[in-house]
């Protein structure tokens, strides 16, 4: 199984995705929709969330309730992604050795996660006077 987007630019800096029937834009600038940055964040905690409720009902918190995550990415002097940091916050009354069991099972489950690594590396080609 695979997964399939096509992005379109046809001037600037903005970027429209094809997933399935959906339809996306990215702005690089930020100007017109959210940033390649901000995208990256926002599937990373969108990854999470699906991952925090399975590591919850596998540690013994079966319903989280609602689910809230800060996301912060910190950029280093290029404003390339240096750090990201996660602030959850759930409704269930659970304690901290479970939630901590819970994050790490979720980090384990995430595939955004798992994605980041950095031994992974987009295999690209390259095709000129395309069109």
């Amino acid at each position: 199984m695979a997964k399939q987007v096509t992005t379109v630019s046809d001037e600037g800096y903005s970027a429209t995705n094809e997933i399935r029937d959906f339809e996306t834009t990215v702005d690089a600038n930020g100007e017109a929709a959210p940033d390649t940055l901000e995208t990256l964040l926002a599937a990373y905690g969108s990854c999470y969330v699906p991952a925090l409720r399975v590591g919850g009902q596998q540690r013994g918190a079966d319903d989280l309730g609602r689910i809230e995550i800060d996301i912060d990415g910190d950029l280093n002097d290029d404003d390339k992604l240096e750090s990201v940091r996660f602030d959850v916050r759930v409704e269930a009354d659970v304690d901290d050795d479970t939630g901590d069991e819970i994050i790490d099972r979720a980090f384990e489950l995430c595939k955004v996660h798992d994605a980041l690594k950095d031994g992974l590396h987009a295999d690209t080609t390259f095709e000129s006077d395309a069109f």
